[in-house]
């Protein structure tokens, strides 16, 4: 009977296997392809924060996907955190790579993280599903990047994104901060003592309640960002100081932050200065990670004070901010030009100051300094060293005389990349980015960069914003500077106007600048977007005029 029985045995076998097929197999995916698919949460949907960062890696011709742009956060809505966790599980299943916003991921948006009503306990629900995210999805390659909440000067350098009351206390409210952040660290003077009893009594409560309460939220969930990293959750985590300042409750929270995270190492985490050039260095990061390369980067400043500017917006020397960037995104600092992979030409003012672009000494003539600085462009672009600019001698556009100078000597699209857009950190750091990537791409993808940064930071943010945003009042309808309204259209037109008039001027005469729009998607001015009537292609432009920059 046993022995009949286990003759048996291969044929109820088969039987079963031909009744009940194994299950078919699961898709296989590449788990180092060259073109990695990569997933990328921005802070919101301004289009440097979002498209421009973004296109910097489809120059390089990778897949990279972004979230449907209603559900990030924009001017008027805070974003949808839960919808962008939702899209982000549901895209990481055949995903390479994951760089995230945790702003975006936590309050919805970078404004969402100095705006949102969130209860604690549901930020902590967020910042745990991090956790079971990468549990589901191991061999995803995690990178994500978040702020420290800012802490404005005064209610003008907020923006008009920080709760109502700091149009009335902004300036009293960064003040007492700044003065608590020094009493830490150095004490504080008879007088400033009094200052500080001053201004707990004029402040209302109920202001600084709302304002330290949410900053604990955030501060709470940082801490909790930092653990997850130790845990081996992320593959950088990066933490900026947005709108800093060398005392205030953003420069106090980020000392903390970085002793908390001291043990991991600036290979896996850093509390940085900035934010809105988080994104692209971390995708900088993710790439040089993947393809396993270290970047070399030589760094020279304009003469005078230089690497030791501490430049507007920022609490540090740009030479410290500069070393972080370049840790954060994966490459190294050396000396010499000879072993480096590019030059990052730095220019700042002789004396060690920051101006505002819309100043009226940025009107493009010399300045002490200017000559020189371009001599040291000229000089790494002569030698055939790859050639990047940073151009933070003006915050929230280009410098005029240098830009003159550049395009005299021919040198505008000899570089390999230039950034002179919003804080000299946010500017710094957006250009190491592109610099590092540059080696990806061909040239015609470097130029068609450069093309969009002169754009934005030399004609729109250096002169004809401040030119429309003088002529606003001669716009019919209602309509401000930071709240357009029902002037928008006709700012806009008036815009796109000058920008070709501009572009007439000092650029060369790329087909697709006869079609170029320009938008105002957050209904303001100090951003905008530049929209191309059909897609750009410069290689053929060139070869239809013998060009060889």
């Amino acid at each position: 009977m046993t022995q009949r029985f286990l003759r048996l045995i291969p044929a109820v076998l088969t039987l079963l296997l031909l009744l009940c097929p194994p299950p078919a197999l699961a898709k296989k995916i590449d788990p180092h392809p060259a073109r990695p698919r990569l997933l990328f949460v921005p802070h919101d949907n301004r289009p440097i924060s979002d498209e421009q960062t973004a296109d910097t890696l489809r120059q390089m011709n990778w897949d990279i996907v972004v979230p449907p742009d209603e559900i990030l956060g924009s001017r008027g809505v805070l974003g949808d955190p839960e919808a962008v966790w939702d899209w982000l599980e549901a895209e990481a299943t055949d995903a390479h790579i994951a760089v995230v916003s945790s702003d975006t991921l936590l309050y919805g948006s970078l404004v969402g993280s100095r705006k949102h009503a969130f209860p604690a306990r549901e930020i902590e629900k967020r910042v745990k599903r991090f956790r079971e995210f990468k549990r589901q999805h191991p061999a995803l390659n995690l990178y994500v990047f978040g702020s420290i909440m800012r802490t404005p000067r005064s209610a003008e350098a907020s923006g008009g994104e920080e709760p109502s009351y700091y149009a009335n206390y902004g300036s009293d409210i960064f003040r007492f901060t700044a003065l608590t952040d020094k009493n830490e660290t150095e004490g504080l003077t008879r007088r400033e003592k009094k200052e500080y009893e001053f201004l707990t009594k004029l402040i209302p409560q109920e202001a600084m309640n709302d304002w330290m309460t949410r900053r604990d939220k955030n501060y709470r969930a940082s801490l909790e960002l930092i653990k997850l990293a130790r845990e081996g959750n992320f593959n950088y985590l990066a933490l900026g100081r947005d709108d800093n300042a060398p005392y205030s409750q953003t420069h106090l929270e980020s000392r903390k932050l970085q002793a908390a995270g001291k043990d991991l190492g600036p290979t896996k985490f850093q509390a940085m200065t900035g934010i809105d050039e988080f994104a692209l260095l971390m995708l900088t990061r993710a790439v040089n990670d993947w393809t396993r390369t270290v970047p070399f980067v030589c760094v020279k400043y304009n003469w005078g004070r230089g690497g030791n500017t501490i430049p507007a917006y920022s609490d540090e020397k740009i030479s410290d901010t500069i070393h972080s960037h370049v840790t954060a995104a994966g490459g190294l600092v050396v000396d010499s030009p000879k072993n480096a992979d590019f030059v990052l030409c730095v220019n700042t003012n002789p004396n060690g100051k920051t101006y505002e672009a819309s100043d009226r000494a940025n009107d493009g003539r010399p300045r002490e300094g200017t000559r020189y600085f371009a001599d040291i462009v000229s000089e790494n672009v002569g030698a055939g060293y790859s050639t990047c600019v940073a151009d933070i001698a003006y915050a929230n556009g280009s410098d005029n005389a240098l830009m003159e100078m550049l395009k005299d000597r021919e040198l505008l699209f000899r570089l390999r990349a230039y950034s002179g857009w919003n804080t000299p950190t946010n500017s710094t750091g957006f250009v190491l980015g592109q610099a590092m990537l540059a080696s990806h791409m061909t040239d015609d993808a470097c130029d068609a960069l450069l093309l969009r940064r002169y754009l934005d930071d030399w004609a729109y943010q250096a002169n004809v914003r401040g030119v429309v945003a003088r002529q606003l009042g001669w716009l019919r309808a209602s309509g401000t500077y930071s709240s357009l309204d029902e002037r928008r259209d006709a700012a806009q037109q008036r815009t796109t106007r000058l920008m070709h008039r501009f572009c007439e001027d000092n650029l060369p005469p790329f087909e697709d600048l006869a079609h170029l729009e320009v938008t105002f998607p957050w209904n303001r001015m100090f951003e905008a977007r530049f929209i191309f009537g059909h897609p750009f292609d410069l290689q053929e432009y060139k070869a239809e005029h013998g060009l060889t920059w």
